[in-house]
This record gives structure tokens, C-alpha cells and sequence, in this order.
């Protein structure tokens, strides 16, 4: 299967890249509208366009939202921390990411809240990302990317700080990598360019290096934090105070969402199928996270300790602020 998903999937990376390209600071081509009798609620949610986000799509297929008064439209980003600033300027109103940029946010009172959870990391098997190299790198453990120019798809956030931890772990020094930006659809071309020596990456773009000969050098999520929280639900503390009505309406409809997704894989693997444009067969091949609405908070608070322990942070969050689940 991981030979059939890097030969179908190269083909699908080209437009995914082209997807993520969308500025998640443009101007939406409608406001928000207020719900009125049977009259949907427009919102705008930024995602990153990847195999997780297939819960999302299954669930707008599904009309979960609409049932809830809501017509969604999913506007595409790298990662949480890029999608702030769309939420500040109220360009979106929600957005789906790591944990790691609300957690800055909140450090510089930016009023960013995290409201549910989305998704978490397998505490155990294959797990949902991999630190992935060529076959002929050499790198073949963990310490081994010592020295070594590593892709993030953004710096200063889960993925380099748990890369870190996990050298460290093994014997490396974790201090000598330096961890360069790529988005995931563009890590394959650049490890073959020789650009980087390793990339981080999800499916199906890990399938895409895998099955062209690659090597799985470390899961650093379950290395380090087994069952990471690795995608949250974000918004701000503007829209808690001035619009509870639509974030109950939003967390009601998510909590559904996630909990349909758990329930019902043939529906999300063929929304990923949909969504990254790539045939059924490949998203079979795809590993799911655990998605679930409910926050691990421990694992978050974790993950904070972790950043204070590498200087990623000076300080940790206040997580009763940060961390309001609804």
C-alpha cells in the first residue's frame, strides 16, 4: 500500500501545494451572516490540507454543520500559529491546529483561546507522523540527525521541539539540527534536491518518501509524548465574550463531528480521498489519528513543560485561561 500511495499521491501534491497557497488573510467574499429562521450561519475555519483534516470534510459531507446552522467554508493554512492572525483580524473565526501556537499567543495576551480538542497522535503502532530521510541518507535513528538540516512545517512549534527531545533521547545533540520551514506537499522534492536531509511529515506525504525507497527514522510524537494532542480547536477570547451563541453552535457541531468521524473511517478516508484529491486506495493506506472533542490537558501541559525546558518559551501559559473547553 505504501507503494501505491507515493505513486498516486505525487501527482495530487502539486495541487494540494496549490490549495495551500490560499492567503488565510483575505477578505472573505461574504460576512459571517447571522442565523435567522432555516437561514445558515457563514463561517470560515482554517485547516491545514491534510489526512486529519478528512474528519472535518466528512462531517460538512455528512450535514452535520448545517444541522447545527452553520455553512462552513474551510480555508487552507500551514499551521495553527499562521492562522492566528486571521483570527485576530476576524477574517476566520475558527481554526484547526497544534496547540503550540495558542500556547505563544496566550504568552503575549493575544487572547487566543483553545475551545476542544480535534485530534491526538497514537499512543502506540504506526503513528500519525514520522521524521522521514532517503533510503541512501544514512540517517537511520534518531541520533543520527544530529548535525543533520531537518523540514518542519513550522518552526518553533510540536514537531522540532519533540525532534529534539527524541535525539536527545537517543544519544544526539539535538542542538547542531537546524529545522528549516517546508510545507508537507513540498518535503519529497526538496529531500530529493538534497535541500534538507530529513523531513517531518503526516500521509500522505510520509507514504509519498516511504514507498520511493525512504526510511522511518522516528515517530517523534510517540517518542516523546505518547498520544499528543496534535490538532486543537482555536478561536479567540473576543468571539467566547461577544459571540457565545456561535461558538456553542460551533462546539456542539465539532463535538458531533469528531464523534461521527471516530465512528465512521470509510466516511472520512473517502473525504480525504476527496479533499487531497488522491484515489480511495491511497487514503485506505492513510493512519488516523484518535479524534475526539474532549482536551487532553495533560498532554498540552506537557507539551509546555517541554517547550520551557528547551527555551522554546520563558514561561508557561495560563493554561486556565488558555484551555476552555466548551
Amino acid at each position: 500500500m505504501k507503494k501505491s500511495l507515493a505513486a498516486i499521491a505525487i501527482a495530487a501534491t502539486a495541487a494540494i501545494a496549490l490549495s495551500g497557497c490560499t492567503d488565510s488573510g483575505a477578505s472573505p467574499s461574504t460576512a459571517p451572516s447571522e442565523s435567522g429562521d432555516g437561514e445558515l450561519r457563514q463561517i470560515r475555519v482554517a485547516a491545514l490540507p491534510i489526512a486529519e483534516t478528512g474528519a472535518l470534510w466528512a462531517a460538512i459531507d455528512a450535514g452535520i454543520f448545517e444541522e447545527h446552522g452553520l455553512d462552513v467554508e474551510v480555508v487552507p493554512a500551514q499551521g495553527g500559529a499562521q492562522a492566528i492572525p486571521a483570527l485576530l483580524s476576524e477574517d476566520i473565526q475558527f481554526a484547526i491546529g497544534q496547540p503550540f501556537g495558542p500556547i505563544r499567543a496566550d504568552l503575549q495576551d493575544l487572547g487566543i483561546a483553545i475551545i476542544g480538542d480535534y485530534a491526538n497522535s497514537l499512543a502506540d503502532g504506526e503513528d500519525v507522523n514520522a521524521v522521514v530521510a532517503l533510503g541512501d541518507s544514512g540517517i537511520a535513528s534518531p541520533k543520527d540527525l544530529s548535525g543533520k538540516k531537518v523540514s518542519v512545517n513550522s518552526l518553533g512549534a510540536a514537531g522540532d521541539l519533540t525532534i529534539r527531545a527524541a535525539v536527545d533521547a537517543d544519544g544526539g545533540d539535538s542542538s547542531t539540527i537546524e529545522f528549516v520551514e517546508v510545507a508537507f506537499p513540498e518535503a519529497k522534492a526538496q529531500l530529493d534536491a538534497g535541500t534538507i536531509d530529513a523531513a517531518w511529515v503526516p500521509d500522505p506525504f510520509r507514504g509519498i518518501v516511504l514507498g520511493a525507497g525512504g526510511v522511518s527514522v522516528v515517530s517523534p510524537y510517540q517518542a516523546v509524548i505518547p498520544g499528543l494532542t496534535v490538532l486543537t480547536n482555536i478561536t479567540t477570547q473576543k468571539m467566547l465574550d461577544e459571540d457565545p451563541e456561535l461558538v456553542a453552535s460551533y462546539s456542539e457541531a465539532m463535538a458531533e463531528a469528531l464523534a461521527y468521524a471516530a465512528d465512521n473511517e470509510a466516511a472520512v478516508r473517502e473525504a480525504i480521498a476527496t479533499g487531497l484529491d488522491i484515489p480511495a486506495e491511497a487514503a485506505a493506506g492513510i493512519v488516523l489519528p484518535t479524534f475526539t472533542w474532549e482536551l487532553d490537558t495533560e498532554s498540552i501541559e506537557t507539551l509546555g513543560d517541554l517547550a520551557v525546558e528547551y527555551e522554546y518559551i520563558d514561561a508557561l501559559p495560563d493554561f486556565e485561561r488558555l484551555l476552555q473547553q466548551q
